[in-house]
């Protein structure tokens, strides 16, 4: 079926509505009355039910955790999962972050791309179906989460009421079709630190990230140094050896030194620069005492920096189907007394959180360093490939683009598909585009955000067949 001028004519709309809610800041923030994530994620929810209300379909808020968006007729139920809250900005962006600005045919924001865009071109999908005046013999529900980037708590709520739909796809990922997610867990190392005996360098402070399945694309540490003269001649020579993207500056009696970064996806942290991994490496060229600080550093260094599929630390897993283990330090942090490590890691989808940790447990046990389980553990996704929603999705990504070579994929990011039964994840990324989400600088085309009406046009269509 051909969508595209009708798609044409709802364009500026579909435009002004994604700047709309790209300037909505919906970081999860403390919850207030009636706002269970805080003001920016309600308010996003909001305006989506509001827009859905105006272009002439039902919706539902389900106490501020979520939202559904209704068009269509019938008991069987199609569904699209979407979120509206967005990872902290981060630093380094070219235009403001929740500005919505165009630039060379670009909206440039905080979740152009994960994932108001591709919410705002469902939805606008749901209304070319509706302006098509074609016959549609099942119900299309857009529903719409608020804190997808933390603990799914909307989700949970939502379907705890809710029954879910038949099945669903995701547009929170990657083309064509997602037929597979790697489990993910996220957890603490903790180190007790005790009085740097043997140094002339003392760890004060020590700060990165800003999101645990981020990349961090900044890190700093606050040292009190004994002998500066010898401390600034150590960092000229390890930055004349490696150029690496480190500072120094004087803050009275002590230093400050910060390490910058790449921002990336948690999901695949060998396309980021961890800014902690940097500043580790720099600690362990300038500290060089017998301290428990010292032995921290070296076991970092050792086991953790720059190895991104957890094979220094005793869960380098690895299958056919999803591949290597993902592992990425996302926070850090000094407190009471003990150094913090926040790490999100992704396992294959035939493995289990029990297996990464009893590693991870092995793999420390003659060191200093505690493992804290955490509390959550998303399973992974499989869905064949014959069945008859990745199918159906394949085709017309196949129709609708011309790109036969790529096949079902999997992945280590963790989408709504695994919210429910018989979900898949369903682009928004092309294969061979440029990985935005979670980074500065993210931004979505025009032109791709039509093509992904259009696309999901198409998907919706066939699927209420």
């Amino acid at each position: 079926m051909e969508f595209k001028n009708i798609i044409e004519e709802l364009k500026p709309e579909i435009i002004k509505s994604t700047q709309e809610i790209i300037q909505i800041k919906s970081v999860e923030e403390d919850p207030l009355e009636g706002m269970p994530f805080g003001k920016g994620p309600y308010d996003a929810l909001d305006y989506m039910m509001k827009l859905g209300e105006r272009l002439g379909f039902q919706s539902k808020n389900f106490d501020g955790y979520a939202g559904h968006i209704d068009f269509g007729q019938g008991e069987e139920v199609i569904g699209i999962l979407a979120h509206l809250d967005v990872v902290p900005e981060g630093d380094g962006w070219t235009y403001p972050p929740y500005s919505g600005e165009i630039h060379d045919g670009k909206i440039y924001g905080r979740g152009t791309i994960d994932n108001k865009g591709p919410a705002i071109s469902a939805l606008y999908s749901m209304k070319a179906l509706q302006l098509s005046d074609l016959p549609i013999n099942k119900k299309i529900r857009l529903i719409l989460g608020t804190n997808e980037e933390s603990r799914w708590d909307c989700m949970k709520h939502y379907f705890s009421v809710e029954k879910a739909p038949s099945m669903a796809f995701t547009p929170d990922a990657d083309f064509p079709v997602i037929y597979g997610e790697k489990g993910i867990i996220g957890f603490d190392l903790i180190f007790n630190t005790s009085k740097s005996v043997g140094c002339d360098i003392s760890l004060l402070d020590i700060r990165g990230g800003t999101a645990i399945n981020m990349v961090p694309d900044n890190a700093k540490a606050l040292l009190y140094v004994k002998n500066k003269t010898l401390f600034f001649n150590q960092y000229r020579r390890y930055i004349e050896e490696t150029n690496e993207d480190i500072t120094i500056s004087v803050d009275g009696e002590n230093i400050i030194v910060e390490a910058k970064g790449k921002s990336a996806h948690g999901s695949t942290p060998e396309k980021g620069e961890n800014a902690i991994s940097y500043l580790l490496k720099f600690l362990g060229a300038v500290y060089s005492g017998e301290c428990s600080i010292c032995r921290f550093i070296h076991l970092y260094n050792e086991r953790i920096g720059f190895k991104h599929h957890g094979e220094g630390i005793g869960c380098g897993l690895e299958d056919e189907i999803s591949g290597k283990l993902n592992f990425n330090p996302g926070l850090i942090q000094y407190r009471d007394g003990k150094i913090i490590l926040k790490i999100n890691v992704r396992y294959p989808i035939t493995s289990s959180s029990k297996i990464v940790y009893d590693g991870i447990r092995e793999n420390l046990k003659d060191t200093p360093i505690q493992l804290i389980e955490g509390v959550s553990d998303s399973k992974p996704l499989y869905v064949p490939k014959d069945n008859v929603l990745v199918k159906t999705l394949m085709k017309v990504y196949q129709d609708q683009t011309g790109d036969f070579d790529s096949q079902p994929i999997t992945i280590g990011g963790g989408t709504y598909a695994r919210a429910m039964e018989n979900a898949v994840a369903f682009g928004p990324v092309f294969p061979g585009q440029e990985e935005l989400a979670h980074q500065k600088d993210e931004h979505i085309s025009i032109e791709n955000l039509l093509k992904l009406t259009n696309i999901y046009t198409n998907a919706l269509y066939e699927l209420t067949k």
